[in-house]
């Protein structure tokens, strides 16, 4: 182990290349617990100037305010041995300064007067040090406003901008975060809207920024009605906030942005999601009277949408009982709504007592007045469930029928939960179907044992209802005809149904439909059609109506089994026509045959079948199974190629499968990807984020992990945020490079690049395909990745010249050719065009350039043609070469008839060279073709 200075030593350097967050924190607790130990005050005053740091950026209040003072009594008693900047980042106490006034003003439980002793203290030791006073300017302007004096502070904002900024102003980001909060809440809206937006398009960021001030003009751009603009600010500033508990206030403000827009359960969502954090700074009060106002403002919009008795999970929690006192039970959330006001009222008159003003009371008046703010901004990630259509059973013939039409779809679980209610009749044939069905579950799902206890109740009932063959038959096969699978069971069928001519129809059926379904889970499907129709032919007899739809439903799985699509279609369609269908049989076979249209890629019609599956479980009052059902026909519809309904019936699967106690993370997964092809990219990279999250904290596989993070990349690439798409790209590589996935590391390492190379950062891009080239040679079986990187990385490499272009353009033209990919051969010649182009290699680029467009054409892409061609005419036009750039020009003119773009610019370039060769009729005829 590394000696003890040594060991120190290493911690600073780990904590200064960690990011904020617990991992860092525990590095910050160990150095100083490490100072401390060894007794050297120098060192741990970097460790506890790290610290008051670190505390700040993770909502430690205490640990903070501790840290600093330490600091500052150190520093004051000998500045020499203990510099105010230790040249370390926001290690610098001057700096920290700011924050300790704003940190004894979150909570009332300290005094106006301390507050105003810190910024006077603050104010004397800028002075002493010789420093400007903008730091200075703004504590007391965040305190003024804070406090609700504003006058105040409107005064002093004016004098702050007319101060002369210095090393210790807020950061150009943080300064217009703040102002704009200031504007907003003074009803400035423009104004805040203009700050954030400069901020933005200027692309300055900081600790919270810029999740800060999207979230300050949310209400600010609905007001304006630029509600696209909000719903954006809304769905990164949240992603952006959302892991760290110190941002409770943004994820407040965001909270309310959901409630009025029509986004109730989400705003629940987000409670739920956010209440815990209510416990995690007792310090900062003033955010937890700004989260509880907000909850209450989500609830009330919950309660109004009609879901006032949805339980809010997590406001149970013991730690949360100070805040909304004792409560029998889950709270409702009409019940937290009046429990959230109440505790932001009590805290609330806290603080305005503390600050002799009524600003929080006018903070609270002004989330009431919300109620009457209502936009419609829907955003699909959550949804309350629709209510089932289902009407619960009055008595028990009403749970009989229930019962049996769940056990005929197979909705196993629901049945069993309906039986007990369904076991009350009084019926004994009744109670001996259900025994039957519960039976046949049991042995489903493994549980022989129960069954084999419960099978004299159901034999009991077989005699009661006069079926006293039926009932010896079983005594003597046990669990044989409710489908056990052992050799014991398989020869006692087999013995029965040799014997069987003497039983009745129904006994005969029942023998010959158990023996059947062995045959299908032993894959003997002829086998099993043949005993279906013997069973067939059998319940016909008997007229059980029931039981011979039962058969045909094993027929068709048979025929499946056996791959006879025709005939088991068939046969669906036929069944289907039926009018003497139960709705459990007909919600299986609509799904069974919402499978084979899928498999057949009748996408549409294999979705319609899903819808109405769904339908008809929804009536039966089925949960699980209609989870289930919800997410075969998203899937259905995202082969269609409608991924707005694929939207919609995963959020459906998602949130029933959520309430039913399932882990939707794989449903949400399928949402997110289908809300991007929807090109809901916003949307669909939040989801993408939360479903990362679930799939760090469950441990799944590193590759499962990395296929996530690279559909998050590409969402935030589309959503325009390219800075953070770069990175999710470089957690993606990792990722599959710890799964030893080559290919699809490389190529996240080329899209990385791709993006590197769009704002110019050429060198890092180079760098990063180089190495992806590297580790995609070693995927020999992943061609397709391989022709994608060497070419990236050649036409990198073309772009400046570079000879190595040539020798990557060889082996992607080799691979074209290797796996007949024609196109593949078109646009990598192209790229040899291009770079021959920069070697100034005329003869040889356009020749490359028109076999290109001819490669293209040939394929019939016309756009691809016409880019080759105008890139040829380009050329040689440059080259002083007119004359033979016309006919090209016009080529391009040609096949890009039907691409506005293409055509537009070939025309007026085309008219540009016939106007200087003096062809000025010509050159009218072409720049006239950009009207038409």
């Amino acid at each position: 182990m590394a000696r003890p200075k040594k060991r120190f030593q290493q911690l600073i350097e780990e904590i200064d290349r960690t990011p904020w967050g617990p991992a860092e924190q525990a590095l910050v607790a160990e150095a100083v617990a490490l100072a401390v130990e060894l007794g050297d005050e120098r060192l741990e005053y970097e460790a506890r100037m790290r610290q008051t740091a670190s505390a700040n950026m993770g909502g430690a209040t205490d640990v903070m305010l501790n840290s600093f003072a330490w600091c500052l009594a150190h520093h004051d008693a000998d500045p020499q041995r203990f510099p105010a900047d230790i040249d370390n980042g926001s290690a610098d106490l001057m700096w920290q300064f700011k924050w300790m006034a704003s940190s004894l003003r979150s909570s009332p439980a300290f005094s106006q007067e301390q507050i105003a002793a810190v910024l006077d203290d603050m104010e004397s030791h800028y002075r002493a040090a010789g420093l400007g006073l903008s730091g200075v300017l703004t504590a007391r302007f965040e305190d003024a406003w804070d406090a609700g004096r504003f006058d105040d502070a409107e005064t002093l904002r004016v004098q702050l901008e007319a101060t002369p900024r210095d090393e210790h102003s807020h950061c150009d980001a943080c300064g217009r975060s703040q102002f704009a909060g200031f504007f907003a809440e003074t009803d400035r809206d423009a104004d805040a809207i203009r700050l954030v937006e400069e901020m933005i398009e200027g692309g300055f960021s900081c600790g919270e920024e810029p999740e800060h001030a999207l979230s300050r003009v949310l209400l600010p751009y609905l007001r304006a009605g630029r509600l696209d603009d909000a719903k954006t600010a809304h769905l990164r500033s949240y992603r952006l906030a959302k892991d760290n508990p110190d941002n409770l206030r943004i994820v407040a403000g965001n909270i309310v942005f959901a409630a009025v827009t029509g986004n109730e359960a989400r705003a629940l969502a987000m409670v739920e999601r956010h209440i815990g954090w209510l416990a995690h700074d007792g310090l900062n009060v003033d955010a937890h009277f700004a989260a509880l106002a907000a909850f209450a403002v989500a609830l009330d919009r919950v309660t109004a949408a009609g879901h006032g008795e949805t339980p809010v999970r997590g406001a149970d929690a013991a730690s949360l009982v100070p805040l909304f006192g004792p409560h029998d039970g889950a709270w409702g959330a009409a019940d937290l709504a009046a429990s959230a006001w109440a505790a932001a009222e009590r805290i609330g008159a806290d603080f305005d007592q503390r600050d002799g003003t009524d600003g929080h009371s006018r903070a609270l008046a002004r989330m009431r007045a919300l109620e009457a703010e209502q936009y419609d901004v829907p955003i699909r990630s959550d949804a309350f469930t629709a209510p089932a259509p289902s009407v619960a059973p009055v008595d028990a013939d009403g749970w009989y029928e229930r019962a049996m039409q769940l056990a005929q779809f197979g909705a196993e679980h629901e049945m069993l939960e309906a039986l007990p209610r369904a076991l009350e009749v009084e019926d004994p044939a009744k109670l001996a179907q259900l025994q039957s069905m519960r039976l046949g579950i049991l042995i489903a799902l493994d549980r022989a044992d129960e069954a084999a206890e419960l099978l004299p109740e159901r034999i009991a009932a077989l005699r009661a209802a006069g079926r006293d063959e039926q009932a010896d038959l079983e005594e003597r096969l046990g669990l044989a005809t409710f489908g056990l699978n052992t050799p014991e069971a398989t020869a006692g069928l087999e013995e029965e149904i040799a014997a069987a001519a003497a039983l009745p129809a129904w006994s005969r059926g029942d023998l010959a439909i158990s023996r059947a379904s062995l045959h299908l889970q032993a894959d003997e499907a002829d086998a099993a059609l043949d005993l279906a129709e013997v069973a067939a032919r059998a319940f016909a007899e008997a007229e059980d109506t029931r039981l011979s739809n039962t058969t045909t439903l094993v027929a068709i799985s048979a025929l499946l089994s056996k791959g006879d699509i025709e005939a088991a279609s068939s046969l669906l369609d036929r069944f289907l026509a039926q009018d003497d269908v139960s709705a459990g049989h007909r919600a299986q076979a609509h799904q069974t045959r919402a499978r084979v249209r899928g498999a057949g890629s009748a996408y549409i019609e294999g979705a319609t079948d899903a819808d109405e599956s769904c339908r008809l479980l929804a009536e039966l009052g089925a949960t699980r199974a209609l989870a289930e059902a919800h997410l075969l026909a998203g899937a259905l519809w995202e082969d269609a190629d409608e991924p707005e309904k694929a939207v919609a019936r995963y959020r459906l699967a998602a949130r029933i499968g959520g309430e039913a106690g399932g882990d939707a993370t794989a449903t949400n997964f399928r949402m997110a990807r289908a809300m991007l092809r929807a090109g809901d990219a916003v949307e669909a990279a939040e989801l993408f984020g939360e479903v990362l999250q679930q799939e760090e904290q469950a441990e799944v596989s590193p590759g499962s992990r990395a296929m996530t993070a690279s559909m998050l990349a590409r969402s935030l690439s589309a959503a325009g945020e390219f800075g953070q798409a770069v990175g999710a790209h470089g957690y993606a590589s990792e990722l599959f490079g710890e799964a030893e996935e080559h290919a699809d590391q490389a190529m996240a390492m080329t899209e990385q690049a791709k993006i590197l190379a769009r704002f110019d950062e050429n060198d890092d891009a180079i760098a990063l395909l180089e190495s992806a080239a590297e580790i995609v040679r070693q995927a020999e079986d992943a061609a397709g990745a391989r022709a994608e990187v060497l070419h990236s990385l050649g036409q990198a490499y073309g772009g400046r010249g570079d000879q190595r272009a040539f020798g990557l353009f060889d082996e992607v033209a080799a691979l074209a050719q290797e796996h007949d990919a024609g196109w593949l051969l078109a646009d990598v010649t192209d790229s040899r065009g291009r770079a021959l182009a920069e070697l100034g290699r005329v003869d040889e680029a356009v020749a490359a350039a028109l076999t290109a467009a001819d490669g293209f054409a040939g394929l019939g892409d016309s756009g691809a043609a016409g880019g080759s061609e105008l890139f040829a005419a380009r050329v040689l036009a440059g080259n002083q070469r007119a004359d033979d750039a016309v006919p090209v020009y016009r080529s391009a003119l040609e096949h890009g008839g039907e691409i506005p773009q293409l055509r537009q610019v070939a025309a007026l370039e085309l008219g540009d060279v016939l106007e200087a060769l003096g062809r000025h009729s010509e050159a009218a005829e072409v720049r006239a073709l950009t009207e038409s």
